[in-house]
């Protein structure tokens, strides 16, 4: 292995408020005009528009505060922060953190888009309909399913829009009362379990075998019964390891009458590879916000695409998007819909981007994306096999899809540093934390990296690097890691602190109780 030097690193640290504890009574950043008098007179008071019930009995508490002061706020904020367009984020596994083509930002940005009405009549937006409609042709190819949704706004939602079908399925077969009981496996996705718990199943987990990683399939079939209303299952799951018997898990729960519904929100190894439906799967979910470079933006705005298949589309939510008569149209009428599950269109701006890159890359564009990714992922565990204290999970599965599970137990028997310090001393080197997931850690001391298609060689060996470094460092003098990160805007974070409830405010407001703070200065 070449050893690389970090680069220096050091953030930028502003002591900065959040932008309701700034400016001061009366400071404006736009001075509106009064309403001319022939203007006042025609159109009357804005109160006589506005329900009373709705009037506000008091001024909403606003900041007070001019533009310059604005700007600087969110440049502040901005120059603290570190993301895909600002470094190598390849550490945080199960996200596909990808470069999104910047072009794709102009089309969502264009006032065609931006300016439309969520009420306008379905006449005049004709040119979204038919991206959604086309977008949804573009998804049933790529995972054999017949139609899709693109309603939900993220993953988990789209997990539980499928966990709502299925439920509906069994009620109109009359089955509802006896298939309560939903099968997922440890290491699918949290959601696989957390939705369908939310829609009123039971939740039974299938752990994986300690050798393979795999789910045991004599496990499922012990777990299987008349109490079965289906399966929600990642594959590959958390740990980079395809299931290679996948079709025979879909094959027990049919024959036991449920349904299979395959995550494949980290879709990013399977274009043109291997299709949902193709192994037997009733209906599956995509994050469009991941694989098909759209970015997350934070935790939205997201699309969790559901497709299904032909005997299921009935249960889809409403509308669906449909071609007649050369012009496109939002179908309502569905009877066996389980209704609507966001409003309007939902986050059309990420279709939006993803159509565009969908578009752009075709059909062998997107397979070599999968190639790509499997490439990087794999030659990643070869340079990290050299770093001592790292394990790769379950080495008897030596070929890893679109990420890889390691572990640092060694290093913390060793030195006393964990995964959580070496991920915070990361950062000291402009490298975003990597993500260790999945609490309580099976695999002790995890860490989930992911080399999408988007990094280099060059990225990857850099990435390793700093892994390498901050390790080395651990044995050395570990008291570096305990206490960073060093280098960045934030310290090392009080966890006791976050644990305690006394010191949560989900809201402004309630921060504002706690604290007794004034709004303005």
């Amino acid at each position: 292995m070449v050893n690389q030097q970090p680069r220096k690193y050091h953030a930028h640290v502003w002591d900065e408020p959040i932008i309701l504890e700034m400016g001061r009574k009366g400071e404006r950043g736009i001075s509106i005009p009064k309403v001319e008098k022939e203007i006042e007179k025609a159109v009357k008071e804005y109160k006589s528009y506005v329900p009373s019930k709705m009037l506000r009995k008091k001024r909403p508490k606003l900041p007070e505060i001019s533009q310059p002061h604005v700007l600087r706020h969110y440049l502040r904020l901005s120059q603290q922060t570190l993301g895909m367009s600002l470094n190598i984020d390849i550490g945080m596994g199960t996200c596909t953190m990808k470069y999104s083509p910047i072009i794709n930002e102009e089309l969502v940005g264009l006032p065609q888009f931006t300016e439309t009405h969520p009420f306008q009549d379905e006449r005049t937006v004709q040119g979204i309909l038919e991206i959604i409609h086309k977008f949804a042709r573009i998804m049933c190819e790529i995972s054999g399913m017949a139609e899709f949704s693109f309603q939900p706004g993220g993953g988990a939602h789209g997990i539980f829009t499928n966990a709502c079908m299925i439920r509906k399925y069994h009620e109109i077969k009359g089955e509802l009362d006896d298939r309560n009981e939903i099968i997922t496996t440890l290491f699918s996705h949290p959601a696989d379990a957390a939705c369908p718990a939310t829609a009123g199943f039971k939740i039974i987990s299938l752990h994986p075998d300690p050798e393979t990683g795999l789910p045991d399939i004599e496990a499922l079939k012990t777990a299987v019964s008349k109490n079965t209303a289906g399966l929600m299952i990642t594959n590959p799951e958390d740990t980079g390891i395809f299931n290679p018997k996948i079709d025979e898990f879909v094959n027990i729960i049919h024959e036991a009458g449920g349904l299979c519904a395959y995550d494949q929100a980290n879709s990013n190894a399977l274009f043109g590879i291997a299709r949902a439906r193709d192994a037997g799967f009733d209906m599956c979910h995509f994050n469009i916000h991941k694989a098909f470079s759209s970015p997350h933006g934070s935790m939205g705005p997201a699309c969790g695409a559901v497709g299904v298949s032909n005997e299921l589309t009935e249960f889809l939510p409403v509308p669906i998007v449909t071609f007649q008569d050369s012009v496109y149209h939002l179908d309502y009428d569905r009877p066996n819909s389980i209704g609507k599950v966001r409003e309007f269109f939902g986050n059309i701006e990420t279709i939006v981007r993803a159509y565009s890159w969908v578009i752009g890359m075709g059909a062998e564009g997107l397979k070599k994306v999968s190639e790509t990714s499997v490439i990087n992922t794999n030659y990643l565990i070869k340079k990290m096999s050299n770093i001592p204290g790292v394990t790769m999970a379950y080495p008897k599965q030596n070929i890893r899809l679109d990420q890889v599970r390691f572990s640092l137990e060694k290093l913390k028997k060793d030195s006393g540093v964990g995964t959580e310090d070496i991920a915070r001393r990361m950062i000291d080197f402009g490298i975003q934390e990597y993500f260790t997931s999945h609490h309580p850690w099976v695999v002790p001391e995890p860490f989930l990296p992911e080399p999408c298609e988007t990094y280099s060689k060059k990225d990857i060996d850099y990435w390793v690097s700093i892994i390498k470094y901050v390790c080395d460092e651990a044995y050395a003098n570990p008291e570096i890691a305990r206490t960073a990160p060093h280098n960045q805007s934030t310290s090392k974070i009080n966890q006791g602190v976050l644990n305690d409830p006394n010191n949560w405010a989900m809201t402004w407001r309630a921060h504002v109780r706690k604290n007794k703070r004034p709004t303005h200065k």
